[in-house]
């Protein structure tokens, strides 16, 4: 049984068909990615995967376990953590804060602990914090950890957002364009990144990305989308050469 199993995934909205028939199978460790033009589905089907929308048709299974029907926090809770194509931060919280309240959905000292300061949230508390300092390390940015959000580049409020999504402890890791707007060198730093969470995780990771190079470079497995149905998947090389993929979405001078 995969990591991740999706079978026969379709889903309209209103008479609009969105996606068609998606299939997905992932396992630990494993990094995928899901390419396409503009408009093609990709984040409707990660907002699918993890509750945001509702599939019409179609089977969703995180370790043999079904996720249809499931709240996205119920679905977070089981695994499945992910970024956004639009950054979703608190402007005036800090960087510390945020990373440390993806925690606090694993508490357990309660109502009780909360008002009278149990030694039991003195505990936790401080695991909380050393968990997100560790995660604040991990994305090269634990300097910037008393720092308020909106006052930090773009690059690196990114990586706030992925450590926030790593703080629920995921299964697997969704990242929904997490290079846009970068230049050269923080897109180096985030391919780098990625490949350490992946390693000293043991994550699976699955990527919607329109840069090529981060696509090629880092997914074992790729899938094109356009207009709601796959195309073409298999691995980088494979799909760089696929005329399908080179005519719908790469353009010749993208292989040559």
């Amino acid at each position: 049984m995969p990591l991740l199993q999706i079978q026969k995934m379709t889903h309209y909205f209103g008479g609009l068909r969105a996606v068609y028939d998606y299939n997905l199978a992932m396992e630990t460790g494993q990094v995928c990615g899901l390419i396409g033009p503009n408009g093609a589905g990709k984040t409707t089907i990660f907002n699918l995967i993890t509750g945001i929308y509702r599939a019409t048709e179609g089977k969703i299974f995180l370790e043999g376990s079904e996720l249809n029907g499931l709240a996205p926090h119920e679905i977070a809770a089981r695994g499945l953590g992910r970024t956004f194509q639009n950054l979703l931060l608190w402007r005036h919280m800090t960087v510390l804060e945020h990373v440390k309240m993806a925690r606090y959905s694993k508490i357990s000292y309660g109502l009780f602990g909360a008002f009278f300061g149990t030694a039991q949230r003195h505990r936790e508390e401080a695991a909380i914090e050393a968990k997100a300092l560790g995660l604040l390390g991990m994305m090269g940015i634990k300097h910037c950890a008393d720092q308020v959000v909106v006052n930090l580049p773009y690059g690196v409020q990114r990586r706030v957002e992925m450590a926030r999504a790593l703080a629920m402890d995921p299964k697997i890791l969704f990242l929904d364009e997490p290079t846009a707007g970068m230049n050269p060198e923080e897109l180096a730093q985030m391919m780098e990144i990625i490949r350490q969470v992946r390693d000293e995780l043991g994550l699976a990771i699955f990527l919607i990305e329109h840069r090529m190079k981060v696509v090629m470079e880092l997914c074992e497995h790729i899938q094109t989308l356009v207009f709601g149905e796959v195309i073409a998947e298999g691995t980088p090389n494979e799909i760089q050469n696929n005329p399908k993929v080179i005519e719908a979405y790469l353009g010749k001078e993208a292989v040559e």
